[in-house]
């Protein structure tokens, strides 16, 4: 049989064992008979074109679809955060949050129906769901980074955009090296608040040696980060019609059209924050004899990250209380205009977000004998995680308090938002002045169990516990049975739960009635780019740690505090079995692999039921539910060599995402309107009764998946491919409002009509989250990576690589109603152009992608969604390598100079039927980082 052959600098670099683990070495290893023609040539190869070399050997030598990351060196990815380097691979797209690449779309998909998994166990995230936040984890761990497109029967952790699978050095056989890594960090925007700074760090220190004649092995982490980041944000209340018939409309120097809009209100903001995170990584490798490899990991982060948001809330026209003088209109649109006035609300609001994890894993493989093997995998993680976010509001005096001085307001409508400036023939009211401003509630916004004037913050305080606990065994032999040359087959334990606490409180300062100025003014946070000299900034939460607010409870009359109250365990068994191909269809050289994989589900979840009495407090009774269930899932990959590195690709497969645990909640939020009318009604869909809860006993989404493709790999770095996929989403989440029964929260002394009479119905309609939704998503993948000196010695160092992905899908229910799918842009792009010769290197890099469906944190914290416009960035790095300068003194030091968002990309948000009415428009500045690399 002919046996496919890998070229030299491909041995080189399997043989090296820095990017390929010893399964990989006996897949990729040429038949025995040709040993003695293949001359072996170790060549060791670095930075961009070295990591570009591994990464196409890994993508080459997969059966499956996949794309690759590879480590430029021990320690070094080519970006200096995880989420950078994915967001830059063909068919993935990165989205920024708090002006960092965090969340990660595959193919269309979100984070949250991404899997990733750490050397190919299931990660926790650090976020509300079971989305990873990828730039929370340190780059300095990865050596290299596989992303599973589509599936196969021994890939557990699965999801339908796909599998992100972080792999850290195998230390064993390595020789002993010390890296360390460090860089100052400088924001270009300069920071609007007086306590925060722009300037940052990052260091680590990389540690790898084998030991004991080359049986034990060791690699050690440790990174530590403080990244600081801006934000000026302009955030519209949204935009109300104009009253046409208002009096003072006559008075109007331009002429109002019906329908017309203008903004009405905004609470804008100069945020600064600071991301700090600790981190260690280790890894052993021990083998004590040539039959036995026992493994050990772990990884411990210890993340903070701080945020202030200091600026105004301000009421505009029409919901601020009055009606508007209009200068301008145009196409049904206010552009210009003035109010006379608004209390407005001073917010110096902040947030903390603490969270810390831990996993550890024991991986044990046994050669059975010369054709057999066994491999026993244990693993155990946890996450903790709070978030600490205060609201608190000042202005120029108490709620109800007489002569107050209103803030009146000129506004222009501009492709940023709304740029505001002073009123034309009123004065203004200076919001730094602190003999002015005081820390009291401005406006009437509090509850009932504290009066409407004591409300002068509030805090949300959710809390999150989650813990992953999972077994592995599985064997694997080298079989000759046709084409079939290995099977594998194995079962898999894993034991996952994740509780979160809704903790929330109103915050009313302790003059109450009354009002103090200021305890702790820090100096001015700069509203100057939406035309307002600024506000007085104090620190909001320092005030809150040191007990300095009165804390009322506001589960005692918010329904979802307890009613987003829960706990979710799902214990996953997972069965399987893959058959490995090797042969020859005519002259071409056929692998693949095919198999089944069996997954039971037993999911259960505890919460509460919550309703409202007649008073307005919460009444909440426990409640439970789940339910279980078996998926089979077949897969196969194969891979035509039809000439010499040139392979056409086929999968078809069914894959799954476990469902959002969020929504797997047993919690019922019930509402009763306290009016006859509703209360004598019989009909479910008008009676009294109304809710909303999650679904215990959701099914996971699951699709029918396609992929081809043809690739054509030229050069050691250099390829080109086509591929098209089609994902037939047979189960998709959908909210539907259904009829239930309320009477098991129905009290008797409550629910009355006013003649005593109880409700005609104990049904209502209440909205969940329902299995059965159907949609698609299919796209085209093109990529390439160009060496120019394939084109001429002279260009030797030059290079580019680039992807483009084209997305098209939706999901459609029985009535025709069409959704987005989470995380889906139609177009995307990606493109590096790099020179590296010498020890000299440069790259420029970009990326866009269009509009897409996305989550921000509501009321509560809670995740609502919102469409993003999308964004193009722009980054570019310098650096040199002293490796090739010939000074003995600096041998080993490596210096860099990276620009990130060169363009100062914007992110913006609008209404759909209107572009210019602009919702949120968002600038982060440009980010410089100064980096040194020193490996010895």
């Amino acid at each position: 049989m002919k046996q496919f052959t890998p070229n030299l600098i491909k041995l080189a670099l399997i043989s090296s064992g820095f990017a390929f683990s010893a399964a990989a070495l006996a897949q990729g290893a040429p038949a025995a008979e040709d040993e003695d023609q293949v001359e072996l040539e170790i060549i060791q190869v670095s930075g961009i074109r070295g990591s570009l070399i591994r990464a196409q050997a890994i993508k080459m030598d997969n059966t499956s679809f996949v794309e690759a990351l590879s480590a430029e060196d021990i320690g070094k990815l080519p970006d200096t955060s995880i989420a950078e380097s994915l967001a830059r691979l063909p068919g993935l797209a990165g989205e920024r949050r708090n002006g960092r690449s965090s969340g990660l779309s595959v193919r269309g998909f979100n984070e949250n129906y991404v899997a990733t998994s750490l050397n190919g166990r299931e990660l926790l995230g650090m976020g509300d769901n079971r989305g990873v936040e990828y730039d929370l984890y340190p780059s300095e761990i990865v050596a290299n980074v596989l992303v599973y497109k589509s599936p196969e029967a021994g890939l557990l952790n699965q999801g339908i955009g796909g599998t992100v699978d972080l792999q850290t050095i195998n230390p064993l056989g390595k020789d002993r090296t010390i890296v360390f890594n460090g860089s100052l960090e400088k924001n270009g925007m300069e920071s609007g608040n007086p306590d925060f700074d722009d300037q940052g760090h990052r260091f680590s220190l990389n540690f790898v040696d084998s030991f004991a004649d080359d049986t034990l092995g060791v690699a050690v982490t440790i990174a530590s980060m403080e990244s600081p980041s801006q934000e000026e944000h302009f955030r519209s209340w949204g935009y109300a019609t104009v009253d046409t018939n208002s009096p003072r409309r006559a008075e109007d120097s331009v002429v109002v059209p019906e329908g017309t809009v203008v903004t009405g209100g905004h609470d804008s903001f100069v945020r600064s924050g600071l991301l700090e995170r600790d981190s260690v990584a280790a890894v052993i490798q021990y083998a004590p004899t040539d039959d036995l490899m026992i493994k050990f990991d772990a990884l411990y982060i210890d993340f903070q990250e701080d945020n202030v948001k200091r600026g105004l809330e301000e009421g505009g026209a029409v919901w601020g209380g009055q009606d508007p003088t209009i200068t301008g209109v145009e196409n049904g649109l206010v552009t210009s205009g003035f109010i006379d006035g608004f209390h407005s609300v001073v917010r110096n609001d902040a947030s903390r977000q603490e969270a810390e994890l831990s996993t550890f894993g024991l991986n044990v493989e046994y050669e059975i004998n010369d054709t057999w093997r066994a491999m026993a995998d244990i693993s155990t993680g946890s996450v903790d995680k709070t978030i600490t976010d205060i609201e608190s509001y000042s202005g120029v005096g108490r709620a109800g308090v007489d002569g107050r001085p209103l803030t009146p307001r000129s506004f222009t409508m501009t492709d940023t938002g709304v740029m505001y400036s002073a009123h034309p023939t009123l004065p203004g009211v200076d919001l730094t002045d602190e003999s002015l401003i005081r820390l009291a509630g401005p406006q009437a916004w509090g509850a009932p169990i504290i009066g409407s004037d004591a409300q002068d913050g509030f805090v949300n305080q959710p809390e999150f516990e989650e813990d992953l606990d999972s077994f592995r065994l599985q064997v694997n032999g080298d079989v000759e049975y046709g084409m079939i040359v290995g099977v594998e087959a194995g079962v898999a334990y894993s034991d996952r739960s994740k509780s979160k606490v809704n903790n929330g409180a109103y915050l009313t300062a302790p003059a109450y009635p009354g009002s103090d100025p200021i305890p702790n003014v820090l100096g001015v946070a700069d509203l100057s780019f939406i035309g307002i000299e600024g506000v007085l900034a104090y620190d909001s939460l320092g005030l809150y740690n040191s007990g300095y607010y009165i804390a009322t409870d506001a589960g005692l009359v918010q329904n979802d505090r307890l009613g987003d109250t829960y706990t979710v365990e799902e214990e996953l068994t997972t069965l399987w079995v893959r058959a490995d191909i090797d042969t020859e269809v005519g002259d071409m050289f056929l692998r693949g692999n095919f198999g089944l994989q069996a997954v039971s589900a037993d999911q259960q979840s505890t919460g509460f039921s919550t309703v409202s009495d007649v008073n307005g407090r919460t009444v909440a009774t426990p409640v439970t539910g789940g339910d279980d269930y078996t998926d089979l899932l077949p897969s196969m990959n194969l891979a035509l060599e039809v000439v010499e590195n040139q392979f056409v690709r086929l999968a078809m497969s069914k894959t799954i995402s476990r469902p959002r645990m969020d929504d797997m909640r047993p919690n019922n939020q019930a509402s009763f309107a306290f009016n006859d009318q509703q209360i004598n009604s019989a009909d479910p869909e008008r009676s009294a009764w109304s809710g909303s809860s999650g679904n215990p006993a959701l099914q996971p989404y699951e699709a029918n998946q396609f992929d081809l493709a043809y690739e054509n790999y030229f050069a050691d770095s250099g390829y080109f491919s086509l591929s098209f996929f089609y994902k037939d989403i047979v189960n998709w989440h959908r909210t539907q409002s259904n009829v239930q029964d309320f009477s098991a929260v129905y009290i008797p002394s409550l629910h009355q009509s006013t003649t005593g009479a109880a409700p005609a119905t104990f049904l209502g309609l209440v909205s969940q989250n329902e299995d059965g939704l159907e949609g698609f998503v299919r796209g085209y993948e093109l990529q390439a990576s160009l060496p120019f000196s394939i084109l001429s010695d002279a260009l030797e160092g030059f290079g580019v690589f680039a992807s483009a992905t084209f997305l098209d899908g939706e999901f459609e229910d029985t009535q025709g109603n069409i959704t987005r799918v989470p995380g889906l842009s139609d177009e995307s792009y990606q493109f590096t152009a790099f020179y590296e010769k010498a020890g000299f290197e440069a790259r420029v890099s970009a990326r866009k992608r269009d509009e897409f469906s996305t989550e921000v944190r509501g009321l509560s914290l809670a995740l609502v969604e919102t469409i993003d416009q999308g964004s193009t960035l722009v980054d570019a790095q310098i650096g040199y390598d002293f490796s090739e300068s010939g000074i003995e003194a600096l041998d080993g030091l490596r210096i860099t100079l990276q620009a990130q968002n060169l363009t100062d990309e914007e992110t913006v948000q609008a209404n759909d039927s209107d572009p210019r009415q602009i919702l949120q428009y968002q600038t982060f500045g440009r980010n410089f980082l100064l980096g040194f690399n020193y490996q010895f």
